[in-house]
C-alpha cells in the first residue's frame, strides 16, 4: 500500500496571484506539441504547414482546449450544478475539464486552418494526432499533483491512500492514463506516423487508440459520485469513449480502401 505524496497544487504563490501545476501542465503540454510539431516541419515531414502556421495553430488550440475542455465537463458531467452556480464555470484551476469537449475544440481550430491552408480536415489532424499524447500525459500528471481522478478501492500492491478518498487503498488511475493514453499512445502513434500513410488513418489510428485505452482505465476509475455508473455499467468516459473508437475504426478502413484504388 503506498500513500498520496500531498503535493501542494500551488506551483508558485506571488501574493494573491497562484500559479497552479494543473495549469503549468497544460503549458507543458502545448510546449512539447509546439517543439515535436516544429521538428516534423523543419526535417520536411510536411509540406503545407510553415512554423508560423504551427504557432497559430498552437495559439488557437490553446482557446479550443480550455473553453471546449471546460464547457464540455459542464455540459457532459454537471450542467445541473453550474446551472446553479455559473460563476464557478470559470474555475479551471480547481480541475474539471473534458477530454472530448477539448477534442472538439481543437477539431473546431483544425476546421478554420484547414480551410486557410486549402486542405483537407484529415490531411492536417494526420499531422496534429501524434503532437497530442505527450500534452495527455502532463494534463493526468496535473490530476495527479491535484488528488484528483483517484481510482476504484484496489488490493494490489502498488494500491494508493488519497486524500479525500478515506482510507481505503485505490488505484493510481491518473498514472495509468498517464502511462497508456499518453506515452504507450505518443510510441504508438509516433512510429506509425513516421512512414506515408493514406490520408486519414493516422487520424482514425489516434481515436481508435486513446477511445480504448481510455475505455479500459475506466474500468480502475472511481465513477464520478455526481453520476456513478451509467448504462450497462458503463461511465460517463466509457460511452464518450465508445463513438471515438467507432468513428476512428470507420476513417482507419475507408482510408485504406480508398488507397488501395
Amino acid at each position: 500500500m503506498l500513500h498520496y505524496p500531498h503535493f501542494n497544487p500551488i506551483a508558485l504563490q506571488i501574493g494573491p496571484l497562484a500559479i497552479h501545476w494543473y495549469g503549468l501542465m497544460y503549458l507543458l503540454g502545448f510546449a512539447m506539441a509546439y517543439l515535436l510539431g516544429r521538428r516534423r516541419i523543419v526535417t520536411g515531414h510536411t509540406t503545407f504547414l510553415t512554423v508560423r502556421d504551427l504557432e497559430d495553430l498552437i495559439f488557437y488550440s490553446v482557446l479550443g482546449v480550455v473553453l471546449g475542455g471546460r464547457l464540455g465537463y459542464v455540459l457532459f458531467y454537471q450542467p445541473g450544478y453550474y446551472l446553479a452556480h455559473p460563476t464557478e464555470i470559470f474555475h479551471v484551476w480547481d480541475g474539471g475539464m473534458s477530454f472530448h469537449g477539448g477534442l472538439l475544440g481543437v477539431i473546431l481550430v483544425m476546421l478554420w486552418l484547414a480551410r486557410k491552408k486549402q486542405v483537407t480536415l484529415f490531411t492536417l489532424s494526420d499531422f496534429v494526432a501524434p503532437l497530442i499524447p505527450l500534452g495527455l500525459a502532463a494534463g493526468r500528471l496535473g490530476n495527479f499533483i491535484n488528488g484528483e481522478l483517484w481510482g476504484r478501492p484496489t488490493t494490489l500492491p502498488w494500491g494508493m491512500i488519497f486524500p479525500n478518498a478515506g482510507d481505503i487503498p485505490r488505484h493510481p488511475s491518473q498514472l495509468y492514463e498517464l502511462g497508456l493514453e499518453g506515452l504507450t499512445l505518443f510510441a504508438i502513434m509516433w512510429i506509425f506516423s513516421s512512414k506515408p500513410r493514406p490520408v486519414g488513418q493516422i487520424s482514425g489510428l489516434f481515436l481508435i487508440g486513446y477511445g480504448t485505452f481510455r475505455f479500459l482505465v475506466e474500468f480502475t476509475r472511481e465513477p464520478d459520485s455526481f453520476l456513478g455508473l451509467l448504462a450497462l455499467g458503463l461511465s460517463m468516459g466509457q460511452w464518450l469513449s465508445l463513438p471515438m473508437i467507432a468513428i476512428g475504426a470507420i476513417i482507419f478502413v475507408v482510408s485504406a480502401k480508398r488507397s488501395s484504388r
